[in-house]
């Protein structure tokens, strides 16, 4: 057991992140000076001090932590250093503006934040890409993201919002949303606003009926200027929810492109996470898809999921390489607070480290044998490992929004139960955020504070731009 003292800090737990990847959460306990010295007892735990010199910048104590705290584990030196922020590729784009040469960023990286030589590469990989086939976000051009919040079931590791319930219920969100789909169409319009892409997720969408999707689809074409729309994304991740009825509404409203996301192609994995969908389901799923002529498919996987091996997650990545999706996003399981999978298994995510690493390295060789590259990438607390997510693309195929959203230099206008917009001030490269209540039923009584919300904090300051 470690007591962690960190001198000239206020905030101890932005540095517990760090400290996690080196200690489980029962091996240690953290604290500031003045909290430290408040402690009334004093037990066994050995005593680090960090910060002794004073500083009162992040990444200098950040550092330290790193230097001290790695002869105490037997693991390799962790592959992102200090870094434990959602977004590396930002940081490394922030790099290239200020030292201006990718020898010197990947020095940066390498030597002051101790990235490993492979995620460097990564980012700088991620990031040239990014630059070569979409550069900078375009005047007025900004993200669309509308939510919908339901789900045929609720999965063991996940904490989104989702919600079972009904078609009427799902109906009556629906003319809530359809009521801000109008509202905000219109004020994008009078303000000079026009999406640049269009993601309609969840939740997963395809939980509507097809006669939903068409009016949700309807709504957004008659009330969204779409002439300069370059992307258009409807999230059909739980294959369960897929026909042909919803991919010929898609089609027809001029999405063109979709997720089908499998998470693992093992029935077992399947049936543990809680999901009601069998493999051959997917590969129907990815038929129908294809026969509707949807111009591009994601799909998710997870590494990580309980009970499988690296022989398992080497033939889920080998069997959609088959299916020909045209991305392929591989996330490491982040076990969520709010998930069923902490519940029962506090510790799940700090035993799987080693047996992600190996899946990751084996997904990495499959997707560059078959001819993807990654084009986005970002992390997450409490991630198995503490590694990363990363979306792989198969020609120049990525996903708009999500490089927008992870970029953060596009104001972001998110629509429904749970969205967040995000509104960017270029001048000093600053985001506010403008957020909807999470609850579809609160979300609909207030809905009003929600415009207002919206009218205040985003449209008003785009005017006074």
């Amino acid at each position: 057991m470690y007591n962690i003292v960190i001198k000239n800090v206020e905030n101890k737990y932005e540095y517990n992140e760090l400290i996690k990847v080196f200690l489980r959460p029962d091996q240690f306990e953290s604290f500031t000076e003045a909290e430290f010295a408040e402690k009334e007892t004093r037990d066994d735990a050995e005593l680090i001090i960090i910060n002794e010199d004073g500083f009162s910048e992040k990444n200098p104590i950040k550092r330290e932590i790193f230097q001290k705290l790695l002869p105490l584990t037997d693991q390799n030196p962790p592959a992102w250093g200090i870094l434990t922020g959602v977004r590396p590729v930002k940081l490394t784009g922030e790099l290239f503006g200020r030292l201006g040469s990718e020898e010197a960023v990947r020095k940066e990286l390498r030597g002051f934040y101790f990235v490993n030589e492979e995620k460097t590469q990564l980012l700088l990989d991620t990031w040239n890409y990014q630059q070569k086939v979409l550069g900078p976000p375009p005047d007025g051009g900004v993200g669309v993201y509308i939510g919908i919040p339901f789900c045929p079931t609720r999965c063991l590791y996940c904490s989104f919002t989702s919600n079972q319930k009904g078609p009427e219920e799902i109906q009556r969100y629906l003319e809530a949303l359809f009521t801000e789909i109008r509202y905000c169409g219109l004020r994008m319009k009078e303000t000079g606003l026009w999406p640049e892409s269009i993601y309609i997720g969840g939740g997963t969408p395809t939980t509507l009926d097809e006669h939903q999707l068409d009016a949700l689809l309807t709504e957004v074409k008659a009330h969204m200027d779409l002439s300069r729309c370059k992307e258009f994304t409807v999230e059909a991740g739980r294959p369960d929810t897929i026909t042909y009825e919803k991919l010929e509404v898609i089609k027809k409203h001029g999405v063109d492109r979709i997720s089908i996301n499998p998470q693992s192609m093992k029935e077992r994995t399947l049936e543990l996470i809680g999901r009601s969908h069998k493999p051959g389901d997917i590969v129907q799923a990815f038929q129908k898809a294809s026969w509707c002529e949807i111009p591009m498919v994601n799909a998710d996987v997870i590494a990580g999921l309980q009970e499988e091996t690296v022989e398992d997650f080497r033939d889920t990545m080998e069997r959609l390489i088959k299916l020909d999706a045209t991305n392929i996003t591989v996330h490491t399981l982040a076990v969520k607070r709010a998930s069923r999978l902490i519940e029962e298994d506090p510790d799940y995510a700090y035993r799987q480290g080693e047996l992600v690493a190996d899946m990751l390295k084996e997904g990495v060789k499959l997707l560059e044998e078959a001819g993807y590259r990654p084009y986005y990438l970002y992390r997450q607390k409490h991630m198995a490992g503490s590694f990363e997510n990363v979306g792989y693309c198969k020609g120049d195929t990525p996903c708009i929004y999500n490089i927008r959203i992870m970029e953060e230099q596009q104001t972001i206008i998110a629509l429904g139960a749970g969205g967040i917009s995000k509104v960017y001030f270029p001048e000093e490269n600053r985001l506010e955020r403008v957020p909807n209540v999470s609850n579809y039923e609160i979300y609909i009584e207030r809905l009003d504070e929600m415009l207002d919300r919206k009218e205040n904090n985003l449209f008003k300051e785009v005017t006074t731009c």
